[in-house]
Formats: structure tokens, C-alpha cells, sequence
């Protein structure tokens, strides 16, 4: 772990309790006078903090210093990825939040099941983990919306992955909000009001998943 998660991180003093308490004195063993980071994950600081104090279900820390440290990727990403199931999701989110996504809108579209819902909550907790081991000063920003429609008119130059003959590789600098589509893909009514010009696909023939694509996506124009 890069820093512990605490939204009382900044504050002075720290009780920690419950999970917290049981990763960082039960498992990883740590003693009075140990000396560990945190963050609240709501602004860019990180704090160090000293253990003073352990007892049987909780331990205090006190405040030493905090220093401004953003730690983020240079390239601003912004993912609308057509709902899929959720269990899918939480398997791969944390993979996307490593790479520097900076958002993900989760877009109910034609092909999307409508009874799949997207438990933000779960998925933040996912993420906070995911960004104490990488290191990274935020995690991703989740929102949700109605139709593909609706998430092109809301945000600017919105780019496409799907079947075409100009490659993602061509285009990678210049896309900052991107749509993958669910299993099935995207509909004929969809592909109506896409913007010819920015749909991009990869250099292959074979019909990919919905986390496969999204995870290749990402890569190539993060990293």
C-alpha cells in the first residue's frame, strides 16, 4: 500500500477502527511509534502520521506533516462504457483507475439490460483500494446516463470504438471521451448519430468484449 484511506486524513488526530484497524494491526503488524501515510482521497494531500496508541479494537494516530502531492496521469480520459453486467465492472474498474481514467459514465444503451444496476457505492470501495496500492491522489469520477443520445449531447467531441477503417492508434491524441459498447454492440439507431469522423476501431477482425475493448482502449491512449 502506497498510503491508507481515511476520510478523517488531515485531521489532527485519527481513530481507526474496524477494517482499517485490522489490515494495519492485525495484518501488517504495525507498533507504537510506526509512522504511516494517509489520504482522504477528496483533495490532493498526503499526510503522515505517527501510531501512538493500540487497544483491543482500535489504535490512535497523530498528525506529523502533510504535503500537497498529486500523483495523476497526464492524459485526461473520460470512458461512457454501455452497461454491462456488474460483475463485470468490478473485476476490471480497478485495472482502468491503475491506468489514470479519469471518469467513467455508464451509459444505458439499446442493448444494454435494463435490469442490471451499477452500485456506485461498491464500486468506490473497489476503487479507494485500488488507488491506495497505486498510489494514485483520487480514484474515478462514476456517473450514469439514460442513453447514448443523452451522454453525446452533455460532453464534446465524442469519439466511438467500434468496427472501422481508422485505427484507434491514429486518432489516440486527440481522443479524450470515448464510447465502448456492451456485448452486442451498439445498435443501427445508434450508429445513426455518431460522428463519422470519430469512430476508431483496432486492427483486427475478432468481435471483442465489452472489458477486453475497453481495457485495450485505455491502454493504448494512457500509456
Amino acid at each position: 500500500m502506497q498510503f491508507t484511506y481515511s476520510v478523517e486524513s488531515g485531521n489532527s488526530v485519527i481513530n481507526i477502527q474496524d477494517d482499517i484497524y485490522k489490515y494495519l494491526i492485525k495484518a501488517r503488524r504495525h507498533k507504537i511509534g510506526d509512522k504511516i501515510y494517509f489520504r482522504n482521497l477528496k483533495d490532493d494531500f498526503i499526510h503522515l502520521y505517527e501510531l501512538v496508541s493500540i487497544d483491543r479494537r482500535s489504535a490512535i494516530f497523530n498528525l506529523i506533516s502533510s504535503e500537497e502531492k498529486v500523483l495523476l496521469n497526464n492524459t485526461s480520459l473520460h470512458l461512457g462504457w454501455c452497461v454491462v453486467d456488474p460483475k463485470t465492472v468490478e473485476k476490471y474498474i480497478a485495472s482502468l483507475n491503475e491506468m489514470g481514467v479519469e471518469k467513467i459514465t455508464f451509459i444505458y444503451s439499446e442493448f444494454s439490460q435494463k435490469n442490471f444496476t451499477i452500485n456506485i457505492e461498491k464500486l468506490e470501495k473497489i476503487l479507494i483500494n485500488s488507488s491506495s496500492q497505486c498510489g494514485r491522489s483520487n480514484i474515478i469520477k462514476i456517473e450514469l446516463c439514460d442513453s447514448i443520445e443523452e451522454f453525446i449531447e452533455e460532453n464534446d467531441d465524442v469519439y466511438f470504438l467500434d468496427f472501422s477503417d481508422t485505427n484507434i492508434d491514429d486518432k489516440k491524441v486527440n481522443i479524450k471521451t470515448l464510447v465502448i459498447g456492451c456485448e452486442g454492440g451498439f445498435s443501427d439507431n445508434e450508429r445513426k448519430i455518431f460522428d463519422k469522423k470519430n469512430i476508431v476501431g483496432f486492427n483486427s477482425s475478432l468481435i471483442l468484449r465489452s472489458e477486453t475493448a475497453i481495457v485495450s482502449a485505455s491502454s493504448k491512449i494512457l500509456l
